[in-house]
């Protein structure tokens, strides 16, 4: 029997049951979980907001959003460009001239002082596809470059916040690329420097362009880079579990936490916090070809081309080997095949998610796609970091039995 909102009564009670299972095995203190299909949306808040009990999951939780932001943030980044304020094809030396002139390794894995020249500017195009040269590659995590990178640009929760964006810059403009511009896909970096592009472009911090012009059109109030302090009480403390013995170790409190004041860098590759209502409108928006209600946010040429595959066979080839080799820690995540602009997007079918479907995943236990073809968007929020297969496992399981639900 349908509900009303394109599920199955049998389907959306299988979901509640194995999203339950994972809490009810102590792995997963709480979760919510948002399931829409043509605009019904349909929320299940389950568990609790700490691993020792406390306050109950509840749909307005707020959640740290870690790579899950990619999607969002790079909206400020189409405006620009719907706005001709930014072309896909030009340098980005004007607005940050601490990329230009790159030195990039004869060998990705070399020593940092054998360059060659780099054989053109890095592009606008290079920072939305995360090919300009420089990122996270499982391959060569044993690196100098890796270990280069990590010294100067990491801030994650171990490694203290992140200075401002001009003293990032700077640390990153000391670095070679790996890689030729637009040679190879490598993850995360590319989202940070867009970030501060967008902000250099716009003459303002990327926050304020992005509330402007899409969380505040949009009514996400709870989407942001920090959480305000009278809505702390709201986000759940961030765990990241002893790989070893599975002990829940917090990552980052709630009040005093990282989250709880505004940070020196708004980071666009996984800084944002959120909420499933807030992530709901977003991708809404965009399952409508940019339009919310009657006022336009993205062109539809825009939205076209952040969730459709914009890599070359051969950028795609290298991120589908890199992925397969380490497919068994993030139980598949990562093998959709395609990227778009900030987001992965379905090439080909290799589980139970659909071809076309766009989104991304979050190193902090989060989740975000839609699929255009059954208007299906799916959101499942936890703050259980990747240390351990447990939240990844939860979020191949959400997927794999949302995909069965849909009742036509």
């Amino acid at each position: 029997m349908d509900t009303g909102n394109g599920f199955s009564e049998a389907g959306l009670r299988r979901l509640r049951e194995v999203l339950a299972r994972h809490v009810e095995s102590k792995r997963i203190p709480g979760l919510v979980a948002l399931v829409s299909r043509g605009g019904q949306a349909h929320v299940e808040a389950i568990g609790t907001m700490r691993h020792d009990g406390g306050a109950p999951m509840r749909r307005d939780t707020i959640f740290r959003m870690a790579s899950t932001s990619k999607p969002v943030t790079v909206a400020a980044a189409m405006i620009l460009l719907d706005e001709c304020r930014l072309r896909l094809d030009e340098p980005v030396d004007p607005w940050l001239p601490e990329l230009a002139d790159r030195q990039v390794l004869k060998r990705p894995d070399g020593p940092l002082d054998d360059t060659v020249p780099a054989r053109r500017p890095i592009t606008v195009r290079d920072l939305l596809t995360s090919t300009f040269g420089l990122g996270v590659d499982f391959r060569l995590m044993n690196s100098p470059i890796r270990a280069a990178t990590f010294e100067r640009l990491d801030y994650s929760v171990a490694s203290g916040p992140a200075p401002e964006p001009d003293e990032w810059m700077r640390r990153l403009g000391e670095l070679p690329l790996s890689y030729q511009p637009g040679e190879r896909w490598q993850y995360d970096l590319s989202s940070e420097v867009l970030g501060v592009l967008v902000a250099r472009v716009a003459g303002r911090p990327l926050e304020t362009f992005l509330r402007e012009r899409v969380l505040d059109p949009l009514g996400m109030k709870d989407t942001g880079f920090h959480v305000p302090a009278d809505s702390i009480d709201r986000l759940p403390p961030l765990y990241g579990p002893d790989p070893q013995t599975g002990e829940f170790l917090v990552w980052d409190e709630a009040t005093g936490g990282r989250s709880s004041r505004p940070p020196a860098f708004q980071g666009a590759g996984g800084g944002l916090v959120s909420t499933v209502d807030d992530y709901h409108a977003y991708f809404r928006m965009l399952l409508d070809h940019g339009m919310h209600g009657s006022e336009r946010i993205l062109s539809r040429a825009a939205v076209e081309l952040m969730t459709t595959n914009r890599l070359t066979p051969e950028q795609q080839a290298a991120r589908d080997a890199m992925y397969r080799n380490i497919a068994h820690l993030a139980v598949g995540q990562g093998q959709q095949g395609g990227w778009g602009f900030g987001m992965a997007v379905r090439t080909h079918r290799c589980d139970y998610s659909p071809v076309g479907q766009f989104g991304w995943d979050g190193g902090t236990g989060t989740t975000a796609y839609a699929d255009p073809d059954s208007r299906v968007t799916g959101i499942l929020l936890t703050q259980v970091g990747m240390s351990t297969p447990d939240s990844a496992r939860l979020i191949h399981d959400f997927w794999t039995t949302l995909h069965q639900a849909t009742d036509d």
